[in-house]
């Protein structure tokens, strides 16, 4: 079983700035608590008593000091920084390589949305309460420590008011923390939503704009953007509790300790350097009060964020190889044997039913259906992009799940139904499918996808940049270089889902001789909505409800499937199909 990971293995190298930030602080709160110690025996046994030599020996011990609590607290700085920030830096990189060994079915139980604001707002609230954890969250208690000690040997009756106002000041934190906790909980839910809102309506801006929707998508927007800001209302209510309640006893200490220490000067029990330095440790422990309380507040925040990281840090991939990987495919062959699917691992929502199919090498199949009867799915199988829920899928004779996965994949290409590509050029888009590919297997898999000639007519060919998701490309285009970029992987199976739907007949036409005369070796899947794309393939699979309705040739299907015979007869009534 794999070990748990929390955040404290993510600072890593930075390990030497987060032990170093502390010691630091240690060093400035030294410095800075002996300060008014000293502040009260100048004015004391220097001022006091007009004794210059004392003056000059303890105003300039009161300036070394100041200077080293500087120089300290800049080094605390300095190293607190560099923590924090190499911490985030790690957060950010272990989440992300996580999330590359994901499988579709992990990604779909956190969503697009919910891995962004991990990598993004999550982050920044952890790094903020990583920074005051090792350099405020260790000052503070230090100080307020050290500084009422030294205000009990000054004078014990006033140190004791102290002893009054900490309980009181810790209950009131702790009852913020408590309720403010599940409402921040529920707010970074509610971050997960508007982060898909927003990507959905870029995504599909086109759409938004053509079909005059924009203020359905404001309001949809709105009301999420609402819900987060009345649910940080309601915890930023509970925190703002803590701010008057502080101020309460901050007054009530100094209004007590002016009125005690006041006559314990007359009464000449105390001197007035010492009620100087009084007043001093006084705001030295009341204001590390207020500051320890601000980062428990931050540390209510961030311990959600925290929760979320580290549930995305944990999550494994439900696909894994297994104690003993074969790392070589023998052919293209495949076999389905009593293959059963469910995305929700529920055997009563099955989408795909007891599917059984052998296909030899070399062969090309075509897949038919309508809508939701699981095309995808099927095919998707196949380099193990989800597990069979039942039954066994193999690939050169061999169950997919005994290969490597890297190993399986090299050797099957697919060109899925939403084709994507990446910002950069032409050239860098194709070498996903082989980095070391020379310009001359790059035009020749162009030329055999069709995508030569319109790649000649841009300026700057093959190096034309592609904006960010092929935007700047027709969906015609788009397709002939996402199957450009497949074949550059010189694949034993090739899977076409339904990825020539955007290009006209005599392209796909075009296409398929290619694949015919020039990868006669590679096991060819084409789904597709066009009889026409796959009437001569050596098999068609008709599927119907998630099982294999018919399988055949074009013609054997056009005399014993009556649903091929519909698609067919539907598809060129009137004289044709019609070009896209």
């Amino acid at each position: 079983m794999k070990k748990k990971r929390g955040l404290i293995s993510c600072i890593g190298e930075f390990k030497t700035a987060t032990i170093l930030t502390p010691i630091f602080v240690i060093g400035e709160v030294a410095f800075d608590v002996l300060i008014p110690m000293m502040t009260g025996k100048l004015l004391d046994e220097g001022v006091r008593a007009g004794n210059m030599s004392r003056i000059i020996q303890y105003g300039l011990l009161v300036v070394a000091m100041a200077l080293m609590a500087l120089l300290l607290g800049g080094l605390s700085g300095r190293f607190a920084a560099r923590a924090s920030t190499g911490f985030s830096r790690n957060l950010r990189r272990e989440m992300y390589q996580n999330v590359q060994k994901f499988s579709f079915s992990n990604i779909d139980k956190f969503s697009t949305g919910g891995i962004i604001t991990r990598l993004t707002t999550d982050v920044t609230n952890v790094q903020m309460a990583f920074m005051m954890i090792i350099r405020i969250a260790v000052r503070c208690p230090i100080m307020l420590i050290c500084a009422w000690f030294l205000t009990f040997t000054l004078n014990p009756k006033l140190a004791l008011i102290f002893l009054v106002v900490i309980p009181i000041l810790a209950a009131g934190i702790l009852l913020v923390m408590k309720s403010a906790h599940p409402v921040f909980e529920r707010v970074f839910k509610k971050y997960d939503w508007l982060n898909n809102v927003v990507e959905e309506n870029l995504l599909g801006i086109r759409v938004v704009k053509s079909f005059v929707r924009e203020d359905h998508e404001k309001e949809k927007f709105g009301k999420v953007s609402n819900e987060i800001y009345m649910d940080f209302s309601k915890a930023e209510k509970m925190v703002a509790f803590n701010m008057p309640l502080m101020q309460i006893c901050v007054y009530a200490c100094m209004l007590t300790v002016s009125w005690i220490g006041a006559n314990l000067v007359v009464g000449g029990e105390l001197t007035t350097g010492q009620l100087t330095s009084m007043f001093s440790y006084i705001m030295m422990i009341l204001m590390s009060l207020m500051m320890l309380s601000m980062v428990l507040m931050m540390i209510i925040l961030a311990r959600a964020s925290a929760e979320r990281i580290v549930e995305l840090l944990n999550e494994e991939s439900d696909l894994k190889n297994g104690p003993d990987p074969i790392y070589e495919v023998k052919d293209g062959s495949v076999g389905f044997e009593n293959v059963s699917f469910s995305y929700a691992k529920d055997p009563t929502k099955e989408c795909l039913k007891d599917v059984n199919l052998t296909i030899k090498s070399g062969e090309t199949v075509g897949i038919l259906g309508g809508t939701g009867t699981s095309k995808t799915t099927l095919v998707q199988l196949i380099p193990r992009l989800y597990d069979a829920t039942e039954g066994r899928v193999l690939v050169g004779g061999v169950d997919v799940r005994d290969y490597d996965m890297e190993a399986l994949r090299e050797q099957v290409a697919m060109v899925l139904q939403k084709n994507v590509l990446f910002s950069g050029t032409i050239k860098e888009n194709l070498r996903w499918g082989n980095k070391e590919a020379t310009d001359e297997e790059m035009v020749r898999v162009c030329k055999l996808a069709q995508a030569d000639p319109f790649i000649q007519e841009f300026p700057d060919k093959y190096d034309t940049h592609i904006e960010q998701g092929g935007s700047n490309v027709s969906g015609g285009q788009k397709q002939r270089l996402c199957i450009a970029r497949a074949l550059l992987k010189k694949p034993k199976i090739l899977i076409l889902d339904d990825s020539t739907s955007a290009v006209d007949t005599k392209t796909d036409a075009l296409i398929r001789k290619a694949f015919r005369e020039e990868i006669p070796d590679t096991t060819k899947f084409i789904i597709a909505q066009r009889i026409s794309s796959i009437e001569d393939a050596d098999k068609i699979l008709v599927m119907d409800g998630g099982k294999i309705s018919a399988m055949g040739t074009h013609e054997e299907l056009l005399k014993t499937c009556e649903i091929y015979r519909e698609i067919y007869e539907s598809q060129t009534k009137g004289g044709g199909e019609d070009e896209t």
